[in-house]
């Protein structure tokens, strides 16, 4: 009989597997919940795709939990302190962490558990990031019934070994995204009222609506994406903070970047959303980080797209040309390219629109 440590080193191997493997990153997550369920024991997933860049979560898919309790779901994950929040993760370093290991055995500690979890009638939830080469490329929440009894310590620690499997095959998968650029079509707005219902919309957002549309929309009518730019623009303004820019891919692999304003203070005020095709400030962290660039590198590779020769680069940066043509190689080798012109083109191929000086 197979042991249970066989069982999760196979369980590892197979999502390990999936970097190799031409996968959208929903069939990513499907063929995870297939590997993952029977040795992590849990009875219900929400999976998230992100903005690489904050974190921020920009989709859900889940075929456990009802959709109409994302609503809630998001509320208490922004306007709430709590344990074991996926920005507080991301912040502390945690891959991986258990409600009621958070909590010190005592997860009716937590409102999310009290309001969300325990009526849902789940007895444990486990939160795992999924990152790779310093970028967030989606996040889960696997649900535990309670006669199944809190995460142990084991199952914790494989959720770890898990997460940075998925990282590394959903960074893969943007890696191989092919898609049309963003450019060439002017900003697209819309209004959102206070419950985060579409009042006013111009031709352009009502089509790229459906490019960024996601199963939240039966729920919620927007995408999740623009639901959390919303919801984090109303939090910003609360505190008197920048509502952050959430950059989020089209079907087609476009990105693009949702800007929000809140107009007003009452309990009634708008939200109104501009969406940009995404310029080279914001499409380049990503795609470095989908290559898996260091920061040495990326300032080589910059230089590179600004159209500078060796020793010109090593000016700029301070070095020597042969220590530049090492970073080259490697750059070269990590994007699988062998020359600066593939180098260049692959980065336009990715929705670079333009090199900034």
């Amino acid at each position: 009989m197979t042991s249970q440590k066989d069982q999760r080193r196979h369980a590892i191997a197979e999502l390990e597997e999936l970097a190799d493997r031409p996968l959208t990153a929903a069939q990513i997550f499907r063929r995870a919940d297939e590997v993952l369920r029977p040795v992590l024991g849990y009875d219900g997933v929400c999976w998230h795709g992100t903005d690489p860049a904050t974190g921020l979560v920009t989709s859900v898919l889940t075929d456990d939990l009802r959709l109409e309790d994302f609503r809630q779901a998001v509320e208490l994950e922004i306007w709430t302190e709590d344990v074991t929040q996926f920005a507080d993760l991301r912040r502390g370093g945690l891959v991986a962490d258990s409600l009621t290991r958070a909590t010190r055995g005592r997860p009716g500690d937590s409102r999310r558990f009290r309001e969300q979890i325990a009526p849902a009638g789940f007895g444990d939830e486990l939160r795992v990031l999924f990152e790779a080469a310093g970028a967030a490329w989606g996040c889960a929440a696997f649900m535990r019934a309670p006669d199944r009894g809190a995460y142990r310590v084991g199952e914790v620690a494989l959720a770890r070994r898990a997460a940075r499997s998925l990282g590394t095959a959903l960074r893969h998968s943007q890696m191989r995204a092919a898609g049309t650029p963003a450019g060439g079509h002017p900003p697209a707005v819309l209004l959102l009222d206070s419950r985060n219902r579409v009042v006013r919309a111009d031709d352009r957002a009502e089509v790229l609506l459906g490019e960024i549309a996601d199963d939240a929309v039966g729920a919620f009518e927007v995408p999740t994406s623009l639901l959390m730019a919303v919801e984090q623009a109303r939090a910003a303004k609360a505190a008197a903070g920048v509502p952050p820019r959430l950059r989020v891919r089209t079907h087609a692999g476009a990105w693009l970047v949702l800007n929000t304003s809140i107009m007003g203070g009452g309990a009634d005020h708008l939200a109104a959303v501009v969406i940009t095709p995404a310029n080279a400030d914001d499409v380049l962290p990503v795609v470095f980080a989908t290559y898996g660039l260091t920061a040495r590198e990326r300032e080589v590779a910059v230089q590179v797209l600004r159209g500078r020769d060796t020793r010109e680069i090593a000016r700029a940066l301070s070095l020597k040309p042969l220590t530049v043509q090492d970073h080259l190689k490697s750059v070269f080798t990590k994007a699988g390219v062998r020359s600066r012109r593939d180098l260049v083109a692959g980065l336009v191929a990715s929705r670079v629109p333009e090199i900034l000086d």
